[in-house]
């Protein structure tokens, strides 16, 4: 399967870890599945940037890569369990 999607915007909340996508659907996922992201600061959180052309996500002070397709991919994988 292969999904081609953008991301827009990076939010989080004490929960989830929203990505709001260019064609205005927005994917929340839970901060649980994210370790690296759990232990990081507020600041950190925030300094993010999009790669691979929208749609992939990179905290470079964390080292740390996330798919927006894995991310949709993940929440297939719930739903369908």
């Amino acid at each position: 399967m292969s999904i081609s999607v953008e991301g827009k915007s990076v939010h989080f909340d004490d929960r989830y870890l929203h990505v709001e996508l260019e064609d205005g659907r927005v994917i929340l996922t839970p901060m649980s599945w994210y370790k690296e992201l759990q232990a990081a600061t507020f600041k950190q959180l925030t300094n993010y940037q999009f790669i691979c052309q929208g749609t992939g996500i990179e905290w470079s002070e964390l080292d740390y890569h996330l798919s927006i397709e894995s991310m949709l991919l993940s929440q297939l994988k719930q739903k369908a369990a």
